[in-house]
């Protein structure tokens, strides 16, 4: 294996091979702690897209509530999901699916469409006219946002579904799907998602559904692997510390080195990345 992907893999606690229920014990009993830790908190609040990675860290985070309220013999926690969409979702009905496996504390929807139009009107009004791009990461941080002020009001945190295929690429939005406080699935790459989602009896539909970001208008549903131009085999196999084509290899490790400021942030003046 070539050093720059060792040292990737150890920065992103990466592994070969998993012990399904134990991933799974290691995310809900870190959840768990974190909340008997900090006991003015008492709930967690995650946007849920009905993609594989909000479905997994959803139920994962159920789970650790459940056995929370159990352990204190009383409904003490709770876990919030949140349906964010941009006017309507054009895969609202696997969100629905995804919610029903899930089976939250409490669902909440919020519609993030005129408040993005606002802000995208407002910065006209003042002489910037957003790409489609651009407008993307606001979608993105306005979902955010909405996420932040359901945890205030709830005495809650937020939750992120960064792993290590996504935290591989810088595959979102800095300050939007990036910014959470915590991240239960970082470590696991695409396919051991699958895996413990498998497990825990996820509708089939719902693990091997194509991954999308689906913030671009003028792209819409645009599959993540398109978008990237390498499959997510190709990033797990690498991140599993095996050979992939040199094309691949190029892209990921491009990826990796030109989103670094995601990954460490904010930069000051004791960090390298400005001399």
């Amino acid at each position: 294996m070539r050093t720059k992907q060792k040292e990737i893999i150890a920065a992103l606690k990466a592994k070969p091979v998993i012990q399904v229920e134990e991933e799974i014990r290691l995310s809900v009993d870190f959840m768990k702690a974190y909340l008997t830790k900090n006991p003015f908190i008492r709930s967690m609040v995650l946007g849920i897209s009905g993609g594989q990675d909000s479905t997994l860290a959803g139920k994962l985070a159920q789970i650790a509530v459940d056995e929370l309220n159990v352990e204190a013999n009383e409904e003490k926690y709770a876990f919030i999901a949140v349906s964010l969409p941009y006017g309507v979702q054009f895969d609202e009905v696997e969100r629905q699916d995804a919610l029903d496996f899930i089976r939250p504390t409490k669902r909440l929807t919020i519609n993030i469409k005129n408040a993005v139009d606002a802000s995208a009107r407002t910065l006209e009004e003042a002489g910037i006219t957003l790409s489609d791009f651009a407008k993307g990461n606001e979608k993105a941080r306005e979902r955010m946002k909405a996420q932040y002020s359901v945890a205030a009001m709830h005495s809650g945190v937020v939750l992120g579904t960064d792993h290590a295929a996504e935290a591989v690429t810088g595959f979102y939005t800095k300050y939007g799907d990036g910014g959470v406080d915590l991240a239960p699935i970082f470590r696991l790459n695409k396919r051991q998602g699958k895996q413990l989602l498998e497990h825990l009896g996820c509708p089939e539909h719902l693990y091997l559904k194509v991954p999308t970001a689906d913030l671009e208008e003028n792209r819409p549903a645009l599959p993540d692997e398109v978008a990237l131009g390498v499959t997510y085999d190709e990033i797990d196999d690498y991140l599993e510390g095996k050979v992939v084509s040199k094309e691949a290899l190029e892209k990921i490790e491009g990826y990796y080195s030109r989103s670094m400021h995601k990954r460490h942030m904010p930069i000051t003046v004791f960090d390298d990345f400005w001399k």
